[in-house]
Formats: C-alpha cells, sequence, structure tokens
C-alpha cells in the first residue's frame, strides 16, 4: 500500500507563513493596545480627582475648612493612582494625581484661593499632561 497522495501535516513553509502573519497582526494590535492602556488611566486620574472635589465639598460643609490629607477623607482612589493634596485651608484646595504605569502622566485641579497646581490653570477644571 502506498502512502502517495496523503499528507499528514503541514510544510515548513506554509507554518512560516503562519508566524509571518501572526507576527504582522501582534505589529499592529500591541501599540493600540497600548495606547488603549493610557487613555484608561487618564480617565482614572481625571475621575479621582473629580470625585475628591465631591468629597471635599462635604467634608467643608462640616468642618468649614477644606481636609488637608485623604486620610481626614471617606475616599479611596482607584487601584494603583497616588492622589496628593498639595494645599487644603478654609479658602481652596488643589490635588495632584499621577499612575506609575501612566508616567509621566500628571493630572491637577485647584479651587478657591489654592494656588494652582501645574498642568492646572483653571480653577476647578482638572488638567493633565
Amino acid at each position: 500500500m502506498s502512502n502517495e497522495g496523503h499528507r499528514r501535516g503541514f510544510t515548513l513553509i506554509e507554518l512560516l507563513i503562519v508566524v509571518v502573519i501572526i507576527g504582522i497582526l501582534a505589529a499592529i494590535a500591541i501599540p493600540k493596545f497600548q495606547n488603549t492602556k493610557g487613555k484608561a488611566f487618564a480617565a482614572s486620574l481625571k475621575s479621582d480627582l473629580k470625585n475628591l472635589s465631591s468629597v471635599q465639598e462635604d467634608y467643608f460643609y462640616y468642618n468649614e475648612t477644606y481636609a488637608p490629607a485623604i486620610g481626614s477623607l471617606s475616599f479611596r482612589p482607584s487601584s494603583g493612582v497616588v492622589l496628593t493634596i498639595t494645599e487644603a485651608t478654609a479658602r481652596g484646595w488643589s490635588a495632584t494625581t499621577t499612575h506609575p504605569a501612566a508616567a509621566p502622566l500628571t493630572c491637577a485641579v485647584f479651587y478657591g484661593q489654592a494656588a494652582a497646581v501645574a498642568p492646572a490653570t483653571i480653577e476647578g477644571q482638572v488638567a493633565c499632561r
């Protein structure tokens, strides 16, 4: 009995073509995925600053001053986000957020008579760079 006409596997050329196609698809997909992760980190930083604004106003209502530290508030930043209140008085507050995986991205906001923190330049508006 002859095995002519029966193929039992892939040729080397066919396997190489498949590997090249997978490589091309990966080269296209990975940068797009990295860009999506960066946007997600930026959204997380902005969201935490906006949520902090609400919590600070609640704290001010009861204490007639803004909270100088996160520990004074019932607020937890998103996972991995480093949130720092840079100034807090009865006249205003400012804060920054960063994320180690999103470096060098930094977002900031300030309210009232607190000093502006870069990159924020307009009171109450979260800015990132």
